[in-house]
């Protein structure tokens, strides 16, 4: 099957693992192909800690999910999967698991992203990756069958009772009717990434001071209590009132962040999943990407980066002696740039 326009398959594989943010900008595939085949299932094949900003997807008819639990017990775990009998997988991530996930499934087309391996034996068709925002990318794989990107965005699909539960999360953290909710990811994993916290800090004193209907939500995850009270602290320090400063108390589920980041004006913060998950519930965001390559800004003026034009940038290494990329980007700058999104 050489030319797959005419294909109708019955139930499609969809392959996509780590990271929470690289799933999310998975989700134009789904919504794509859920309107090419209507009547086909779409499974998709992930990790655990990936499903629940995907919850209540409606492209998605089924979730596999695979946890750490060694080889011969992910090799049952695959076969069981494959026993649905699909006819068509979409490998976005050329991963062991996806590899192994792809290969047992004994489906009649199998695509994937062209290596120029050993690998690309595996599949019955390799798509030529193009450049360009990552679910651009990722929806080249959909080429073989006619489909397109144009300008889809990732998606989170939030309840209206989610919506509300984030409501009264703000409210408890004392946020007042007319007032303005900004959202600032100051955390990140990789030094490399990590634009300082006394900037942040400063960049919320210019916001407050310029307008004081502004509010800070100070978004956190697992294991980042710390880092987030030491912002706060910076923050009071330069004489914002601690009452304009939110940290929700016990830290909110995935889908409760999205949700109150549904609620903001605007995203400030490092080259992480937030900055996905704002286009998704569709809150503009400004991102100092540090190391981080292009293809994770989505094309719209809504979404900006403040990004110095430096002949190593981006390098996405872990660690750096002299990230330049971050700190030639100063706060005033954040603060300029921020406006002018607010203004959009």
């Amino acid at each position: 099957m050489k030319d797959l326009r005419s294909f109708q398959p019955r139930r499609i594989l969809v392959c996509q693992q780590r990271q929470i943010g690289d799933v999310l900008l998975a989700t134009p595939v789904f919504q794509l192909l859920k309107q090419r085949f209507p009547e086909a299932e779409l499974h998709l094949f992930t990790e655990a800690k990936c499903e629940p900003l995907l919850r209540h997807n409606p492209f998605i008819d089924k979730f596999h999910l695979v946890e750490k639990t060694g080889f011969f017990a992910e090799l049952a775990f695959y076969r069981k999967v494959a026993r649905h009998g699909f006819d068509m997988v979409f490998n976005l991530q050329n991963l062991p698991r996806c590899r192994m996930m792809t290969l047992l499934s004994g489906a009649p087309v199998r695509l994937s992203m062209k290596t120029g391996s050993w690998r690309d034996w595996i599949y019955t068709h390799t798509v030529q990756e193009v450049k360009g925002y990552a679910s651009e990318t990722k929806v080249t794989l959909l080429s073989p069958l006619g489909i397109e990107w144009k300008g889809e965005t990732p998606q989170v699909f939030l309840t209206d009772e989610e919506r509300q539960q984030a409501r009264a999360i703000l409210r408890s953290c004392g946020m007042l009717e007319g007032q303005k909710l900004i959202v600032i990811d100051s955390t990140h994993r990789r030094q490399s990434k990590r634009w300082p916290a006394e900037r942040y800090a400063e960049v919320v004193r210019l916001l407050a001071e310029h307008d004081t209907s502004f509010t800070f939500l100070l978004l956190r995850g697992p294991g980042e209590e710390d880092d987030i009270t030491r912002l706060k602290e910076l923050c009071c320090e330069r004489g914002v009132p601690s009452a304009k400063l939110f940290i929700p108390q016990p830290l909110p589920s995935i889908r409760l962040s999205a949700a109150c980041l549904a609620e903001a004006c605007l995203l400030i913060g490092n080259c992480s999943s937030p900055r996905h998950m704002a286009v998704a519930v569709g809150t503009p965001s400004l991102v100092i990407p540090g190391a981080s390559g292009t293809a994770w800004r989505f094309p719209s003026p809504l979404h900006d980066e403040l990004r110095p034009a430096l002949p190593c940038q981006p390098c996405d290494k872990i660690q750096c002696d002299e990230p330049h990329c971050l700190l030639q980007v100063t706060p005033e700058m954040v603060f300029r740039k921020a406006l002018e999104l607010l203004a959009r």
